[in-house]
């Protein structure tokens, strides 16, 4: 049947000299396309937005959403708490009523998971034969070791600390995240038969050369935890310690000595997380960063809460010597900044001023600005103050692969997908499989396919927070709640399903040739089929599909 010349798509009049028919074809969603892990947020949401027409119980859809989860990532308790979640930036429902939060349902399911005591997917009975080393227990090291112990491999994780957990446990607060958390999610993983080995260093104790005869494959997961210094006049000396050391000494209850006022270099996530930090042991504290406050690399709901905090700022100026009374430190001076055209990373370059120089007092200096690889140079891979360079999964030689802080600094969710990217390449070599795909195959929907006016306006949630007067009173209590559990399920089903079916029916009714038939067994993504031989090509479920999961296959009369 041939159509009109003139239609409508989405409102905007197109010409169609031909027969529009329909095909369900699922694309990538904006927030997974964010993701730093890659993870199937669409799919985890879907399970619990769509119960009720898949006859789940709320519990139980949250029992699966949280094995959906844990696929792609074992800690969603953890990660949930602390990544700066840019999935939402780019959710369809942003412009509408405030993205979904996502990275709020994340942690709910974590916290759901734990309360339940659910437990990983376990190994296969059958084991195989290779082993596998891990050097460092961070967030790549140790969603590596689980991908690989859930499919069957003999795990060893060597890690130079007493403790697993890399810089969650030994750099980030307790107000952000709370070490029973990640002491109850790291054993989890912990016991699918994985074996750890504490306080070896590699590159002392045992050489990366040692491990790689004693196993069939390694993965490096050494982090980043050395700091680069400022190389100014009065650097060296009592007073001046790196934001990594000063967390780490205060995660591990030990003095730091910082004095009634202390500064604070630096603008990423670490030189905020030292400023609250030093504000919880009584400190008055200036954080000066070169640039503005729009170019800073922290999360902007932490710097506000540093605001809250009492954490003064001082923008666009940069210390240029630290001057000190015998060896005590008295001030620092600051050269005043001003930003000029964008450097290679796209950020405008700061560049000083003239003459414009100010002195801040100070009793002790906390240097943040960057971090540096710190291991040993005990191997051809391993050149001590250098970054590793790897393929997209990881991949650094033959059986020797990598993620995390090593191969440059990042999020802990990145570090988490870097380890599973890894183990999924590491197990396709052992099994002598084809490589896997590092980047989806699938296009990314267009948010012009998805019709946000068809959904009803829902306020979003995000969970309660400690009353502001308690964050310092109460130092080491948790400042962000989890959501409830009505406000999890209300929160899930503000997502829009893009480019994935979720049962809206528009495509169903209102087909005159009764092109869509109900499957028998209904699932999320996955509730009619559609016959191409009865379509009429009118295009008009094209048209009426809010998710963008219907479009056209154009076939000339």
């Amino acid at each position: 049947m041939a159509v009109s010349d003139t239609k409508t798509r989405h409102g905007t009049p197109v010409e169609l000299p031909f027969q529009i028919f329909a095909r369900q074809f699922e694309k990538l969603p904006p927030c997974q396309a964010m993701c730093p892990n890659s993870g199937d947020i669409r799919g985890w949401l879907g399970i619990i937005a769509q119960r009720k027409k898949t006859g789940l119980s709320l519990d139980n859809a949250y029992d699966k959403a949280w094995q959906r989860l844990v696929e792609f990532n074992p800690m969603p308790a953890t990660i949930g708490r602390i990544c700066p979640h840019p999935c939402e930036d780019l959710c369809s429902r942003q412009e509408k009523d405030g993205a979904v939060s996502i990275n709020a349902m994340e942690r709910f399911l974590g916290d759901w998971g734990l309360s339940r005591a659910l437990q990983l997917p376990q190994p296969p009975g059958e084991r195989y034969p290779e082993s596998v080393a891990v050097i460092g227990s961070g967030p790549a090291s140790l969603s590596f070791a689980y991908q690989m112990a859930r499919r069957g491999y003999g795990v060893t994780i060597y890690d130079k600390d007493d403790r697993p957990g890399g810089m969650l446990r030994h750099a980030i607060p307790d107000y952000r995240l709370p070490r029973e958390i990640l002491d109850a999610e790291v054993d989890r993983i912990l016991r699918l038969n994985i074996s750890l080995v504490t306080e070896v260093d590699v590159g002392v104790d045992l050489s990366l050369q040692q491990l790689r005869e004693e196993h069939d494959l390694v993965f490096l997961g050494l982090g980043a935890q050395a700091a680069r210094r400022l190389d100014i006049p009065g650097e060296k000396g009592p007073g001046v310690m790196s934001g990594i050391s000063y967390l780490r000494q205060r995660k591990h209850g030990q003095a730091t000595d910082c004095g009634r006022r202390v500064l604070v270099i630096g603008g990423g996530n670490t030189a905020i997380d030292a400023a609250r930090s030093a504000r919880r042991d009584g400190a008055s504290v200036t954080l000066v960063y070169r640039r503005s406050k729009s170019e800073m690399p922290a999360t902007a709901r932490e710097v506000q809460d540093a605001k809250i905090e009492g954490v003064e700022f001082r923008f666009l100026a940069a210390p240029t010597r630290i001057i000190r009374e015998g060896s005590r430190i008295r001030q620092v001076e600051v050269q005043g900044m001003r930003l000029t055209e964008p450097d290679a990373d796209g950020r405008r370059r700061p560049e000083p001023i003239a003459g414009k120089l100010e002195q801040l007092p100070a009793d002790s200096v906390i240097v943040a600005v960057s971090q540096a690889p710190g291991w040993h140079d005990t191997d051809a891979v391993l050149h001590s103050g250098s970054w590793l360079h790897a393929e997209d999964d990881g991949r650094l030689q033959q059986r020797l692969f990598a993620g995390g802080d090593d191969l440059g600094p990042g999020i802990a969710s990145r570090a988490v997908g870097q380890g599973r990217h890894a183990a999924e390449s590491a197990d396709a070599d052992l099994r002598g499989l084809a490589r896997p795909q590092v980047k989806p195959s699938s296009p990314q929907i267009s948010g012009k396919s998805i019709r946000v006016d068809y959904y009803a306006d829902r306020q979003r949630s995000q969970g309660s927070r400690l009353p502001e007067d308690e964050w310092l009173a109460c130092p080491e209590a948790e400042i962000d709640l989890t959501l409830t559990y009505r406000q999890a399920s209300e929160e899930a089903e503000r997502c829009m399903s893009c480019s994935l079916c979720f049962d809206c029916q528009q495509c169903f009714m209102y087909c005159n040739a009764g092109g869509f038939t109900r499957i028998e067994e209904t699932r999320p993504g996955k509730y009619f089929a559609i016959a191409l031989d009865v379509c009429e090509g009118c295009g008009k479920c094209i048209e009426l599909c809010p998710c963008g999961y219907l479009e056209p296959r154009e076939t000339l009369t």
